[in-house]
């Protein structure tokens, strides 16, 4: 008799799970409301206004920030999280780093070099070869590096999302 009462009972958590977080109509979670001021996020092709689509019926999140990359101008830099926030996955940081690691490996070039944490330092050294080409690159574009880290980052970074018009 229990079991059934725990079944019923899980399955009305989860239908008002669903209801709650994956209703299209606008009610729920993503609901504008009072308190929290929370509205559901516009889709990914309508913020980024100046990334080009590749063409392709659906894009990865990793193509979507090759895009992002390919716009950095020389001689500036970006972090990993300013590439997740403009992708609308603010705490996607990490996976942005994911797909700068297999960057080397794309069609058109991708300029990886340009990407570093947010404290200016060059995570990314390691996936070049030799790790010292990443440093040489930056410098080659007027950007000075000690350390492994952007001297005068805040100088050299370049927002997305100011680029954007997000």
């Amino acid at each position: 008799m229990q079991e059934g009462i725990v079944v019923v009972m899980g399955a009305s958590i989860v239908r008002m799970i669903i209801k709650t977080f994956l209703n299209r109509e606008g009610h729920g979670y993503w609901k504008k409301e009072k308190n929290r001021g929370m509205a559901r996020p516009k889709p990914t092709s309508e913020r980024l206004k100046s990334v080009v689509p590749s063409g392709k019926k659906e894009e990865s999140f990793f193509e979507l920030v090759y895009e992002v990359v390919r716009q950095i101008p020389k001689g500036k830099v970006t972090s990993y999280g300013a590439i997740a926030t403009v992708l609308g996955t603010k705490l996607s940081a990490r996976m942005v780093g994911w797909a700068m690691n297999g960057a080397g490996r794309v069609k058109p070039m991708v300029p990886a070099h340009r990407v570093v944490n947010r404290n200016g330092m060059l995570t990314g050294k390691p996936h070049f070869d030799p790790p010292e080409k990443m440093q040489q690159l930056l410098e080659k574009e007027g950007i000075k590096v000690k350390n492994d880290t952007i001297v005068d980052f805040k100088k050299h970074f370049w927002d997305p999302a100011e680029e954007c018009n997000i």
